[in-house]
Formats: structure tokens, sequence, C-alpha cells
């Protein structure tokens, strides 16, 4: 379809997007489908006729300067927070040109750390052409990806990644290597990534065009030889498709153990989230071997193991002086000696004398309560409605997100320590009067609860501070490992294992 068929007279906010969607769905699970059965010819043709469609670009476009959180997010060109009419102007110039801007580098800092790290803003037409290009791109990688990569894929998070780790180990304590990769981002080399793509001619010059398009620091242009920029759109399908071939990688090291061959690949298992990833096997010696040839694998691709965050663990007792578990995503996980009263059995009916129990970490625990205690300092003078509306949302967030793990406990404890906080914000605020006026002052009986902070009932929208506790605990239901939104049973069969 050509740029002057665009149909300009369209007012953006009276677009059936929709239907839009279900077009560009229905091209995506057809080369999902292709890519399956090893047809490259129509996953070539399909990715192409999804890219000059109206329905990609102005999907494509939408995501970039609509949904997305970084849409006010300017690059070197200084383009943002497009109007209608700019939109559908970009629709009818999407191409593949063969030709990049430099990305703008912004420094973010990493949480819990003082490093900052670098991120790459590209223009917003090379994001949105970007977003075009990863619509036809993904489908097609999904029906290849690994089933135990789960960092930046549809329909995957990382409590899957963390469901998976429970049951590799729930019925067996396992020794563990737990390493990250160091830069993954900043150091991929661009001709093995470009060779591993191995797609139709345009799209990669494009690709290689983004890759080699330089990054502006300031007012200093500074080339880019490899590494994908963090920040693009694109920039996370490229990353996973690097690492790519990690866990097959390690089932063949499986497969030349003693034994049955299934058996050693189910026994063997690396689960991966992005450039975070664990490998488990209850044999440290094959562990370690597996250390050295993941080092070996990744230097193909111009990567390495980063030695201050790669250690070797076990899951239940002390290795080398260091603590029984390990830290993943934020969560603890760890194995715990019990009674035989209070054990599982394994599949043979035999006692397993340990109890696996993942928690939230004791560094995100930290983190999260000095950004509590932050958010109440900052607000000594601010009224009680100003300060509940700032602490909700940081609370329900963090909540939710270890929910479904083992962490009333942990939210108990926050629960009061973030009482205490309160308690003196509010002293503070009246020094001359009693705790008992304070409280009163202060704190509702709401639902028989007596301590709810709370603004008073006969006020005019009424505010009270959630308390982690509230949060419910639900066990988290892992998507089956080949499971994929562009998959054809999609609305046949759920994506969960029950």
């Amino acid at each position: 379809m050509s740029k002057t068929s665009v149909k300009t007279t369209v007012e953006w906010n009276k677009v059936n997007w929709r239907k839009l969607e279900r077009r560009v769905y229905k091209l995506q699970k057809r080369i999902f489908q292709a890519s399956s059965r090893g047809d490259t010819k129509a996953v070539r043709r399909l990715q192409k006729m999804l890219m000059r469609s109206w329905s990609g670009r102005m999907l494509a476009v939408r995501r970039v300067t609509q949904d997305n959180q970084g849409k006010k997010t300017a690059g070197i060109d200084g383009v943002k927070a497009l109007t209608p009419i700019q939109r559908l102007a970009l629709v009818g110039n999407l191409e593949l040109k063969k030709k990049s801007k430099p990305t703008r580098r912004v420094w973010i800092p990493k949480p819990g750390t003082e490093e900052k790290r670098p991120l790459g803003i590209p223009t917003m037409y090379d994001r949105a052409t970007q977003a075009l290009v990863k619509l036809a791109l993904e489908p097609e990688w999904e029906a290849r990806f690994e089933p135990n990569s789960y960092g930046f894929r549809p329909g995957r998070s990382c409590h899957d990644a963390i469901d998976a780790i429970f049951k590799a180990i729930k019925c067996k304590d396992k020794y563990v290597l737990d390493a990250d990769i160091a830069k993954c981002f900043d150091k991929i080399n661009h001709k093995e990534l470009l060779r591993k793509l191995n797609t139709f001619p345009t799209l990669k010059r494009q690709i290689k065009a983004w890759l080699k398009s330089g990054v502006m620091d300031g007012k200093e242009l500074f080339p880019t030889s490899e590494g994908t920029p963090q920040g693009g759109v694109i920039s996370p399908l490229l990353a996973n498709i690097a690492l790519h071939g990690m866990e097959e990688r390690i089932k063949q090291v499986a497969e030349t153990l003693p034994g049955k061959k299934r058996e050693n690949r189910n026994a063997l298992s690396l689960i991966r989230y992005a450039d975070d990833f664990v490998i488990l096997h209850e044999n440290i010696t094959v562990v370690q071997r597996c250390k050295a040839i993941i080092a070996e694998w990744l230097n193909g691709m111009g990567l390495e193991l980063k030695p201050s965050k790669t250690r070797l663990v076990h899951t239940l007792n002390k290795y080398e002086g260091q603590e029984a578990g390990f830290n993943f995503l934020g969560f603890n996980v760890r194995q715990y000696p019990v009674s035989k009263y209070n054990t599982g059995c394994n599949t043979n009916g035999k006692s397993l004398g340990f109890k696996t129990l993942i928690t939230p970490s004791k560094e995100k625990v930290k983190v999260h309560y000095e950004q509590i205690a932050g958010i109440i300092e900052q607000h000594k003078s601010a009224p009680q409605a100003a300060l509940i509306a700032h602490l909700n949302p940081v609370i329900t967030g963090w909540a939710n997100y270890f929910s479904t793990v083992v962490s009333k406990e942990t939210y108990s404890e926050l629960d009061m320590k973030v009482y205490r906080k309160i308690k003196s914000w509010g002293k503070r605020r009246h020094p001359n009067k009693s705790g008992k006026w304070v409280a009163n002052k202060y704190w509702q009986t709401i639902d028989g609860d007596n301590w709810v902070f709370a603004t008073p009932q006969e006020g005019k929208n009424p505010m009270q501070l959630l308390k982690h506790s509230a949060t419910e605990i639900r066990r988290y239901v892992k998507v089956k490992g080949e499971a994929s939104p562009f998959s054809l049973n999609w609305k046949k069969v759920n994506l969960r294992e029950f």
C-alpha cells in the first residue's frame, strides 16, 4: 500500500482499533504457524505484508505515541507528544529506509545501587518503525524461543520464572549457578546477532542501521560498534534473540551424563529472565561444568558472566561458607529442614525432610520500606489525604508483586513499621498533644479494625491507607513451556497449566 493511499481524512479518535488489532493478530498468527512448521518463505512473505499494511502501521504509531509510558520522551529530534494529525502523517511516512538517526543517551539510576544505566532514546520516527518491525518479527521468534525463557516476552512474566524454579526444586534439593551477564545490552556482537537473526536483506539492513546509528551524549556523538541500546522498542527482542540457544546448549550437556537422556534433560534446568539466569542440578560437578560451557557460549556473542553477581550455592545447605538459597528477581528461594510431620513427599512417597519457601528478599523489603519512609519524610507538612494518596500506589504495587509467594509475615512486619513511622509523623505535627489525641485524629475504626490511618468518615471522599496484609495471597499458575499468544489454540486452550 502506497503512502498516498493512507486515509488522512479519518479522524484518529474514531478509528476502530479493535478491528485493526484483529487484522494484525491474524497475520501474526499466520507468521507464528509458518515459523513453527519451518516455512521460511511464507514467514518472509507474511512479514512484508504486515509491515506494508495500514493496520500494522497504525498500531505501531499508536503504541509509541499514545500507549507507551515514554511517549513524551524526545530523541535527538526533540519530537514528542504528537497530535492526532501528526500521528496520521507519521503513519503515512513509515517505511524501511535503511537509515537511522543517533539515539539520545539518558542516564537513569539502578534501583538500590549508586550505579547508573544508560538508555538510548531513538527518534519518534525510529521508535514507530521499530514497533512495526517488532510486530512482524516477534511471532516468528515466539515459535522458536525456548520454553524457560521468560523475560520481555508476551504472555510471560517474572512470576513464571519463579514458579519454574519452584517446580524444579520442590521435590529435590539442588546446587544452583546464580548468574548475571555483564552489560548484556551494551556488549552484544552485532555480526553474530545479525547472523542469528537471518532475515530478509531489507530488514537486515534496517536493523543493522539501528545498531550502528551511534549515540548522542550531550553534544558529543559516540559510535556504537556493539550492543543494542536500552530504550529502543525492539532492543529487548533483539537481546532475547541473541541469548536464544542457551537452554538447549545446557540440555546437550545433560545428554552426555550417565543414564537415560530424557531423565537427564529433565533433571538439569536453565531458567532465564532477560540477562539473569539460574542453572539447577543435584550434582555440583555438573553445575560447574555448565558454568564453563555457558561462559564459552556467551563469549561467541561477545558477552561474559559478571563475576560479582555469579555464584554457586545450594538450596538447602551451606556451600563453601555461603548461606543456603539465592535471590532471583527480588525473591529469595530457599529450602528449610523440617520434621517428618511438616514435610512433603516425593513421587515415590519418600519423605523429603525439607520445605521449599519463596519469600520477598531482604534487600527488596529494605528498599521498599526506605521508599515509604522517604515519602513520609517529604510530606511532613502535607495534609493527611495527600500523604495517603502518595503511599497507596507504592504499597499496592509492591504487595501485588509479591502476592504469589510466602509473604504474609513480611506484610505484617512492614505494616507495623509503617504504623510506627506514621505515628512519629503525627506526633511531630502536634508536639503539644497526647498520643491518644493524635490517634483519635488520624486513625479511624473501619470494618472492625480500630487502627486504620484514614481521613474522617464524615468528610468528603474519605481516604484510607491500604495495608500490605490486606493483599490476598494467591498462588501463581505458570505459563506452559511452549505456549504463546500467537498459538493456533489461543482461544481454545488456556496458556497456563493447572
